[in-house]
């Protein structure tokens, strides 16, 4: 049985949730934890290549749900289940959250599907704690637009991340104990207190039995 606790952080692109994901990872090592830090689709050098090949080509929806699935078995093989079985404190730069936001919601492809991938992929993993950054549509282009040149998620309008925002929403409202919102457009002081306000208190897991 897996001890580690799987934290996971989610948000539209530019709501900057990779921004606190090393002070997440600080404040969880000043508590005792072993900390694992990746991200989605990546993790792995399979799934770094898959993830290439998905920022990058054009493709349809469920090529995009297949190709982030099979990056995702990969790295739950590789780096997060062991991570997990060895008592580590995992945190992961988006997770199955944004599946269900992007494809689903954002490109309208059928739950159903996705469901079924989430569970031969998954086998029931779940993280423990997810933090959802949520910010404006139109705010996130433009820290996006200040930031870096898009890739090809990113470069699609503000209807399209209208629907990824309500897609989380609805993974929100569908588990409320596991989702954590963050209104991440406030200042970046502000935001890394409510981050820290969650991380904190968590108390460091066992290894194996």
């Amino acid at each position: 049985m897996a001890h580690g606790l799987f934290i996971t952080f989610e948000g539209i692109d530019g709501a900057g949730k990779s921004s606190h994901i090393e002070a997440a990872a600080q404040a969880l090592r000043e508590q005792g934890h072993e900390v694992v830090m990746s991200r989605e689709p990546g993790g792995t050098p399979l799934a770094e290549a898959l993830r290439e090949l998905f920022l990058h080509r054009p493709m349809d929806a469920l090529t995009e749900a297949l190709l982030v699935f099979a990056a995702r078995r990969d790295h739950l093989a590789t780096v997060i289940e062991p991570a997990l079985q060895r008592g580590c404190t995992v945190l992961c730069d988006r997770f199955t959250d944004a599946t269900f936001a992007y494809q689903g919601a954002g490109r309208g492809f059928d739950l159903a599907v996705l469901s079924q991938l989430e569970a031969w992929v998954q086998q029931g993993r779940q993280p423990d704690m997810t933090l959802w950054f949520d910010v404006p549509p139109a705010v996130a282009a433009q820290r996006r637009a200040a930031a870096r040149a898009a890739d090809r998620l990113e470069a699609e309008d503000l209807a399209f991340f209208e629907r990824v925002r309500s897609g989380y929403e609805a993974r929100r409202a569908a588990d409320p104990g596991r989702v954590r919102c963050i209104d991440s457009g406030q200042s970046l002081e502000a935001v890394r207190a409510a981050v820290l306000a969650l991380v904190q208190p968590l108390q460091p897991r066992g290894g194996l039995l």
